[in-house]
């Protein structure tokens, strides 16, 4: 047996809809984890959305570790499971944050962060957490004073 065909052996629906379809999911590129901010100033926040289960309707970025969201621009045209690219302008302080994005399909779907996936699976959140099935949760870049950026899901 392969990995697909054990998914599609699965009788709890939960496990079946987390590994056959993929939900909504972003990723901000730029800036992303290992690249290098050079100071304080003006950046473009920059990234990719998809969705396994329509087109891309929404996508959100918070530079506040998601306190506060605010619409993204849709650079290129949101087909059904298609990649979108979407910016948002922003001036960084330079001081330490937290970045990412979040995406909505148009079914009304809203990607979920690694604490929502947790609280459903009745799952502790530790550094120690898998997700089960295909992994869409928000992805956290941690931007440090000096610039440097850096993984925040996994620390």
């Amino acid at each position: 047996m392969t990995y697909n065909d054990y998914g599609h052996l699965q009788k709890d629906p939960r496990t079946i809809a987390l590994t056959t379809q993929i939900g909504p999911k972003s990723v901000i590129t730029r800036p992303a984890g290992g690249q290098q901010m050079s100071g304080p100033g003006y950046y473009e926040i920059t990234g990719l959305a998809w969705s396994g289960g329509g087109a891309v309707r929404r996508v959100e970025v918070s530079t506040d570790g998601g306190k506060m969201w605010k619409d993204a621009e849709l650079r290129t045209p949101a087909y059904r499971m298609a990649h979108t690219r979407f910016a948002l302008p922003w001036t960084w302080d330079g001081k330490a944050c937290e970045i990412m994005s979040r995406c909505t399909d148009d079914v009304g779907t809203v990607q979920p962060t690694r604490a929502q996936v947790a609280k459903f699976w009745n799952e502790p959140l530790t550094p120690m957490f898998q997700v089960k099935g295909a992994d869409n949760t928000v992805q956290v870049w941690r931007i440090m004073s000096d610039g440097s950026v850096h993984n925040a899901n996994f620390s």
